[in-house]
């Protein structure tokens, strides 16, 4: 999923009245900024150009609902509750049959933007939980048009139902029945209304001179990928491609209105990604990770380092490049300092700052932690890459196709049973080996000082490490979206099963 955000204080020397976050799944090799050849990207390549391009830029998680947990809180997945302990090191995510979701104790980024008079709206996919207790415009969000899931389906409304989309407080239909989605040809007009939503936002706030925060989670990128008509067959790489070059023109056209409204040079925008493109769907409906080793699913470098983007005009100085080790996390504690406000001081907060970074060329020295459920499986430090386990998949669910690093096996990397490695982890120099190919030799000294400062970073974090309840353990079929408000009115209502509470199975 791609994430703009957009936010900004009333009276801060800055100016600054919005800011946008634009959440997508795309690979840190989709963008033509990036390198990719057939730079079908050229709004998003205009914004690097106008802006600063974020090169070591990582998700909290590789999978999408986690990320998006952790991009509104600031805070781990691990701390936050999404993550599960149904098995070791297991991702999981939302289905429309979890039964958790966002913890009420969590405070999200717009219930704190509220305090400083922000309005905040929502458009696309929230993945934070379904039911009624985790709905968006209860975690501060003011206004929403999407969709609590992915768009999954279609289903046949007795095994399961098809998801329903949102306006505000209520459904206003689902997908595959009254948002068309063409399997076979991948047409769906989706991406155009989640973008008409976001320019009457944008107009409404700025005739009312309000500051906003706006959150654009498209999905046109996730399996089944899909386009509208005038996109479909226009890209050099298929349908995935159709569908990265509606969402690139789309951020071309809200970029535009920005400008056109004259109020471009008082909103900071930032375009990233939930997690690495999901290799698994490749190569017809998966996206590319550039040169680093597999994707969604794994904590290798495709499946957590994203492409990046910061545009605010007149302030960020046109044609950045920035190293700094950043994480979606710390556009949580980046939007309340725009926002002249101080991040919670009752919590962990894993986000930092990135003002510095992005106003003056600052570089901040922390580490990534690269987590796959309840287990720390590699942390970067500057260059250096340790990883403390090992994954890709099963060999059980490897041997029915899915595979998470196609093309790309590394022996003693990317293993099929879980290793674990805390003794002597295996270290990487991401400046020489982005791919992760080639472990450095356990004996040499270079090997040992890594190491032995990566040990004491490890150390610190596990001493503050105070896990949440986990969201993601139990699913069942009743809390599945049969009957969600609204569906009286337009009869969609549909019969829910008995409840039968299971734990819910994670493969990978």
């Amino acid at each position: 999923g791609t994430v703009k955000v957009l936010c900004g204080p009333k009276n801060v020397e800055r100016t600054l009245t919005s800011c946008g976050v634009f959440l997508l799944q795309m690979g840190w090799g989709d963008l033509g900024a990036f390198g990719e050849p057939s730079k079908e990207t050229p709004n998003l390549d205009q914004m690097a150009a106008e802006g600063m391009l974020f090169l070591d830029f990582y998700t909290a998680s590789p999978l999408c609902s986690p990320s998006r947990a952790a991009l509104l809180t600031g805070r781990l997945p691990v701390r936050n509750g999404f993550y599960t302990t149904n098995g070791h090191a297991r991702n999981a995510y939302t289905p429309q049959d979890i039964v958790g979701g966002i913890p009420d104790s969590e405070l999200l980024l717009p219930e704190l933007l509220k305090k400083a008079g922000y309005t905040n709206k929502i458009i696309g996919k929230w993945h934070l939980g379904h039911r009624p207790q985790f709905h968006p415009l209860k975690h501060g969000f003011d206004e929403w048009f999407g969709s609590p899931n992915c768009h999954f389906g279609p289903y046949d409304s007795t095994e399961r139902p098809n998801i329903p989309i949102y306006r505000d407080w209520e459904m206003v239909g689902r997908y595959y029945e009254d948002f068309k989605i063409d399997l076979k040809t991948g047409e769906a007009n989706l991406t155009q209304l989640y973008l008409q939503e976001a320019l009457d936002f944008i107009s409404k706030q700025q005739a009312s001179q309000q500051p906003f925060f706006l959150y654009w989670a498209i999905d046109a990128t996730h399996a089944p990928v899909y386009a509208s008509k005038q996109f479909l067959g226009t890209s050099q790489r298929g349908l995935y491609g159709d569908a990265v070059r509606e969402i690139d023109a789309s951020v071309g056209k809200i970029l535009q209105h920005l400008h056109q409204l004259g109020i471009s040079e008082n909103t900071f925008v930032f375009f990233t990604s939930d997690n690495g493109a999901a290799l698994i769907s490749a190569p017809r409906q998966g996206g590319s990770n550039g040169p680093f080793l597999c994707g969604k699913q794994t904590t290798f470098e495709g499946g957590m380092r994203e492409p990046a983007i910061a545009w605010w005009p007149g302030h960020i100085p046109a044609g950045g490049v920035s190293h700094q080790l950043g994480s979606v996390m710390d556009l949580f504690s980046t939007s309340l300092s725009l926002a002249g406000l101080q991040p919670p001081s009752d919590r962990q907060i894993d986000g930092i700052d990135l003002l510095p970074v992005i106003l003056q060329g600052k570089l901040i020295d922390r580490p990534i932690f690269y987590y796959r459920g309840n287990e720390l499986m590699a942390v970067r430090a500057g260059l250096y890459k340790a990883h403390y386990w090992t994954w890709s998949n099963s060999w059980e669910e490897h041997s029915k196709g899915i595979d998470f690093c196609p093309g790309q096996s590394v022996p003693g990397v990317t293993t099929h049973t879980q290793e674990e490695h805390t003794h002597l982890p295996l270290l990487f120099h991401l400046g020489r080996d982005p791919g992760e190919k080639y472990p450095l030799s356990f004996a040499s000294e270079e090997y040992q000082q890594a190491v032995e400062h990566i040990s004491g970073l490890v150390q610190q974090h596990k001493a503050t490490l105070v896990p949440g309840q986990p969201q993601l353990n139990v699913c069942d079929q009743a809390v599945m979206n049969w009957a969600p408000p609204g569906c009286e009115k337009l009869g969609k209502c549909l019969k829910a099963p008995e409840s039968d509470p299971k734990k819910c199975s994670w493969p990978h």
